[in-house]
């Protein structure tokens, strides 16, 4: 494999291994999408991307990491997506998005605001988690989903997938790391229930599985579903057990055959003092041992920034798709730049292809 050779996925073909990683904003009203969104998500599409990934987008509004994220909770947000669907597969490329819930990380500030929850009285709304647990110090604690919270967070991400569809995605990614609600049911650094919910593994697991059956059920068959997940907690060693690489693998083991075509490997998150041995390429392995042992296809995102770089991990059958976030922000036609340095041949669009 090279990272231009396309990828079937389903009834989708992919143009290239080049993903535009999820990318939150910050910059919506009312969870829509504007202009800028469009811009934004277009302009990648334009610079070659196979699958250009909306950021994590809320299914709810108490979903929501802070006031300015994207939603689909309602019509009028699948109705501001359309267009944005619609130029960026009209580049070629495929448009996917990222379903979210932030759980106990909800409620926060917007990064250039500031860092940690929003003061109360300042927009603030109650968050929600599997335990009463805060994230950090100076964070509010959150109430603990009772039995009909679940069921009806289930249900909002079936719902937000129809919508999702309806907006003319073709690509979901569940949103499943980071800290936010799906990995807070995964670990037990952050679950401490003793429902069917909590406590053992299969517990752990059991909502992240009915998640993406509910969502399996309303996403068509000939369209690919993603989850994201955090490999490890990067819990220290001499501490309580959190979420790890053994973990992860034994649940891309059990999705798989519920219908999840890829699994796009992140780590951390969920601890805010956590050590992570941040270098280039420094979360690849993980990505690597999962498509090995539970024979799954995976992406592999952190710190890959290079064309050479970027091609050898789709040689080596690490991953198969790379996904890219802050290097395309610094560039946006990164994909045009990689397949010029790498030799391949890769058209650009009819207006830009005096430059290449």
């Amino acid at each position: 494999m090279t990272l231009f050779d396309p990828l079937e996925q389903r009834g989708l073909r992919l143009r290239n291994r080049l993903v535009v990683s999820p990318m939150c904003q910050y910059s919506a009203t009312d969870g829509l999408p504007d202009d800028w969104h469009l811009v934004h998500l277009g302009s990648r599409a334009v610079g070659g991307a196979a699958v250009v990934m909306a950021e994590a987008t809320a299914v709810s509004a108490q979903g929501r990491i802070s006031p300015g994220d994207t939603g689909l909770w309602n019509e009028a947000q699948q109705a501001a997506w359309q267009p944005i669907t619609r130029f960026i597969k009209a580049q070629g490329a495929i448009a996917g998005v990222q379903l979210a819930h932030a759980g106990r990380k909800a409620s926060a500030l917007r990064p250039w605001e500031g860092h940690g929850a929003l003061p109360a009285g300042q927009g603030d709304w109650p968050t929600v988690a599997p335990s009463a647990l805060p994230f950090d110090a100076g964070w509010p604690a959150p109430q603990a989903l009772d039995a009909a919270g679940i069921r009806a967070l289930v249900e909002d991400f079936r719902t937000a997938a129809q919508r999702a569809l309806a907006a003319g995605f073709e690509l979901v990614e569940l949103h499943a790391a980071h800290g936010y609600l799906l990995h807070q049911f995964l670990s037990p650094l952050s679950n401490q229930r003793t429902d069917d919910y909590g406590g053992s593994f299969d517990n752990r697991t059991r909502l992240v599985r009915e998640v993406v059956a509910a969502v399996r059920e309303v996403w068509p068959d000939h369209l690919p579903l993603w989850l994201r997940i955090s490999a490890t907690d990067w819990a220290p060693a001499d501490g309580p057990r959190g979420w790890d690489i053994e973990q992860s693998v034994q649940l891309a083991q059990q999705l798989k055959p519920l219908g999840v075509d890829l699994v796009d490997v992140s780590t951390g998150g969920l601890l805010p003092q956590a050590s992570v041995p941040v270098a280039p390429g420094y979360q690849v392995p993980f990505a690597a041992r999962i498509r090995a042992e539970a024979g799954v296809a995976t992406g592999a995102v952190g710190m890959l920034t290079e064309a050479g770089q970027a091609e050898a991990v789709i040689a080596a059958g690490e991953a198969d798709v790379v996904l890219m976030a802050r290097e395309l922000l610094r560039d946006p036609y990164f994909p045009l730049r990689a397949a010029h340095q790498l030799g391949v041949p890769f058209a650009a669009p009819l207006p830009y292809q005096r430059a290449w």
